[in-house]
């Protein structure tokens, strides 16, 4: 991260401010499809199906509900708030549109990679497919992110088919994912509480995906501790890691500052495993007390490949601009961490390497270093 350094006659790195903030491309690797509705579509949504469950009808109460209902500082009670966005997402038409939201308020949030992942088989109660399903969402994307250019901003939607860790549906849904992989999904995950339910439950799918060449992540290290992380990375072969916050678990930081990593830490840090963490879920979920307290500063300080994500903009009230800020109150991060962070993600993204080394290139850098020129060309004295 840039050293706050100050030679005479010379400037410090600058904080951005919020506005930069929210122009800054930013890159998305961990977000829900049903944990990011926004809660006018709940409302509505709900009345075309029919579904009567929801804690109120009103918009701006109900998106206060999901934040305090989410704020328990329990991973289990944190999902049962999915219940809500899942029974209103039932229908083509109903995934379409939700999709289509995401990818707008995601690019104007500043926003032009994200991979959302979803659990198709939570989206079956109305009739549909696991295919239907899947062309259902990519649709939504495909016209969120027209409509997004519509507004002069430009996104790139990516999707991850998720698995429920306490299913048995693994195998069929990395069969999914394979079968419309090129065309709108980029990869697979696992997703669920964890405890009872290590990776290794699902060896197959995974060693399905590695047989066919395909791209997986795995929740682990959120609200389990270091045997999760060590399943997920050496029996599944995980590429990415979600959350993965518990590896501060194996570092040990002495009373002189001196840190010393254990072994399957250095592992981690070694292989560049990149780690998807998400700030504010883990303060809702009780994986870390307080944003300058988040393992992800000294992770970061420590060069381990940190991402920065929303997980659940609905649940958590977030988005990207807002968890960067989060960040740079905490830990002073300037624009050059930012994009520290965003080449992160964007190197870990399940695009092809010619198109990930062009978005960096050509959008992420070129993007950081206009902001970064800005102080030079405003007033003076």
């Amino acid at each position: 991260m840039e050293k706050q350094i100050t030679l005479a006659g010379t400037t410090a790195p600058r904080v951005p401010t919020a506005e930069q903030i929210a122009r800054a491309p930013k890159v998305l690797l961990h977000d829900h499809l049903d944990g990011g509705l926004r809660p006018e579509t709940i409302v509505e949504l709900a009345a075309d199906c029919g579904y009567e469950g929801l804690p109120t009808t009103d918009p701006a109460e109900l998106g206060v509900w999901f934040r305090e209902a989410a704020d328990s500082g329990s991973l289990e009670r944190y999902l049962e708030t999915f219940a809500h966005t899942c029974a209103v997402m039932q229908t083509r038409e109903a995934l379409v549109r939700v999709a289509a939201d995401c990818a707008e308020d995601l690019a104007a949030d500043g926003v032009v990679y994200a991979e959302v992942r979803y659990a198709p088989e939570q989206h079956l109660e109305a009739g549909l497919t696991l295919d239907e399903v899947v062309e259902a969402v990519n649709e939504g994307f495909r016209l969120g992110e027209a409509n997004a250019r519509a507004r002069g901003h430009r996104i790139r939607v990516g999707t991850l088919l998720t698995a429920m860790r306490h299913a048995a549906r693994s195998q069929e849904i990395a069969e999914l994912a394979n079968r419309h992989r090129d065309r709108g999904v980029v990869g697979f995950d696992i997703a669920g509480a964890e405890a009872g339910h290590p990776p290794t439950r699902h060896q197959a799918a995974f060693d399905y995906l590695k047989g066919e060449n395909n791209h997986f992540t795995i929740h682990a290290g959120e609200a389990f501790g270091l045997p999760s992380i060590w399943e997920a990375v050496q029996c599944c072969g995980a590429d990415r890691l979600g959350h993965g916050v518990r590896i501060v678990d194996d570092i040990t930081v002495g009373e002189d500052g001196r840190v010393e990593l254990g072994r399957l830490a250095a592992y981690v840090r070694d292989k560049r495993v990149p780690l998807e963490m998400c700030p504010t879920s883990n303060l809702q979920t009780g994986a870390a007390a307080s944003y300058a307290e988040h393992p992800i500063g000294l992770l970061a300080g420590l060069k381990f490949r940190v991402t920065v994500n929303t997980d659940n903009r609905l649940m958590s009230g977030t988005s990207m601009s807002r968890e960067f800020g989060h960040l740079v109150d905490a830990f002073g991060y300037t624009l050059g961490d930012m994009e520290w962070f965003t080449v992160n993600a964007m190197k870990s993204a399940f695009l092809p390497f010619d198109e990930r080394l062009a978005m960096i290139n050509d959008v992420i850098k070129p993007g950081y270093a206009e902001l970064k020129a800005e102080w030079l060309f405003g007033p003076r004295g």
